[in-house]
């Protein structure tokens, strides 16, 4: 590729890395001004550095641009990169485990001293994680990116913006409800190495001085730019959730991604749009680059319902029934009760094998609004349902995704999806 092309690439990703970082720092929090300041309070200083990150992450990828790395290896040699780089995620996390175990164990007098040569190992892993990461990730964003040509989701031939993405430790996110209504007001970056305990004790502070619903919840991708997304040794869900991201970056450069913090139904839009677009892609990605995959992704989609073959338990159906008496609990402006009710379903969940550390309306808030399957946490909110309607109706992804993109409000949606 030419010098001069490459110069141009570079200064396209450093012009979008700016203006998703600007979006980022902006718009974190949808509440009036005194309630933003009066959450700041509780959060600043424990508030996710967005501008940093990407300036280290802008390093990285600058380094890619300016080499186009993957052109340097033939697509057998680019398969077996990112299969070399899941299988030592997979040993790194393993090792993780193991150390994580020994310093748990209490028949372990000097946990230190018995995992030396385990903790040397580790290291060792994490110097070659480091050296392969970015190859293996270029390869991907150079897959996802001929999928996106195919589909015809380009401008000039190329993703706009380009598909960039990075392995990282994530953020959590603080959500903010309304204690009488299902509504998220507020998401709140904090800082990766949060502990439970802090989690915990922000949620009590925060809920305590301000009368609100609140939670920290992790988050598998972030569309910054370049994107954030989590480690994982699984290639099928990696491929889906950074198209997923990307699809984000795509809507904002478009009418509905520009509103997505106006109304509760333009974010449930944007997400579920953004979910659709995420397993069809992921789902392409995996069977032409990785045909040997296909059986584990029909795997891993069929089980999304969360129906336990072993105990019959459905979990979507059961969270779908809660979330449906909570909002007609909260209609009547029974908040006690829907409090009450809500930590007995929270029970009721870990006695049949699902761990939720807090069950409340700032969890439905936030896990409502990915609604591309049916029931759930989005309970009766008919979004969901439009946007999938919407999709089965149109010819293509492409499609879909040209005719949703260009919308701004939910009866728009409506109308396109009416008899």
């Amino acid at each position: 590729m030419p010098w001069y092309i490459r110069l141009l690439r570079t200064v396209e990703i450093f012009f979008y890395a700016v203006f998703f970082a600007c979006l980022l720092g902006g718009s974190s929090l949808l509440l009036s001004t005194s309630r933003t300041d009066a959450v700041h309070r509780y959060t600043r200083s424990v508030e996710f550095d967005y501008v940093s990150w990407t300036l280290e992450a802008f390093n990285i990828k600058l380094d890619q641009a300016v080499l186009f790395t993957p052109f340097y290896f033939n697509e057998t040699s680019r398969h077996h990169i990112v299969v070399d780089y899941f299988q030592l995620m997979g040993n790194i996390l393993s090792s993780e485990k193991q150390i994580n175990l020994i310093f748990t164990d209490p028949k372990i007098y000097n946990p230190i001293a018995f995992s030396v040569n385990l903790r040397a190992q580790l290291e060792d892993l994490n110097a070659r994680q480091r050296q392969l990461a970015p190859l293996a990730e270029a390869v991907l964003q150079e897959q996802i990116s001929t999928t996106l040509a195919d589909l015809k989701l380009t401008t000039g031939g190329q993703p706009l913006p380009p598909v960039l993405f990075h392995i990282t430790p994530l953020p959590f996110d603080l959500i903010i409800s309304p204690r009488n209504k299902i509504q998220q007001d507020a998401a709140i970056s904090l800082v990766s190495d949060l502990s439970v305990d802090q989690q915990v004790a922000l949620e009590n502070q925060v809920d305590s001085a301000l009368n609100v619903s609140s939670l920290v919840v992790p988050v598998g991708g972030i569309g910054s730019y370049p994107t954030m997304v989590m480690r994982t040794t699984a290639l099928d869900w990696l491929s889906d959730t950074i198209a997923h991201e990307w699809t984000h970056n795509w809507l904002t450069l478009r009418p509905l991604g520009l509103n997505y913090d106006t109304s509760p139904e333009l974010r449930t839009m944007n997400e579920t749009t953004a979910d659709i677009s995420g397993h069809e892609i992921g789902a392409l990605v995996v069977k032409r680059f990785y045909p040997e995959l296909v059986d584990e992704w029909n795997l891993h989609t069929a089980s999304l319902p969360l129906r336990s073959a072993q105990t019959g338990f459905d979990f979507n159906g059961e969270m779908h029934i809660t979330r449906v008496h909570v909002d007609e609990l909260l209609t009547f402006g029974k908040v006690t009760e829907a409090e009450t009710y809500m930590e007995q379903r929270r029970q009721f969940f870990w006695q049949n094998g699902y761990a939720i550390r807090k069950l409340n309306q700032a969890y439905f808030a936030f896990y409502g609004a990915y609604a591309d399957i049916p029931g759930g946490a989005a309970g009766e909110d008919p979004v969901g349902p439009a946007v999938r309607s919407l999709r089965a109706q149109s010819a293509s992804l492409t499609d879909f995704l040209n005719t949703i993109s260009q919308m701004n409000t939910f009866q728009q949606l409506q109308n396109a999806v009416s008899p």
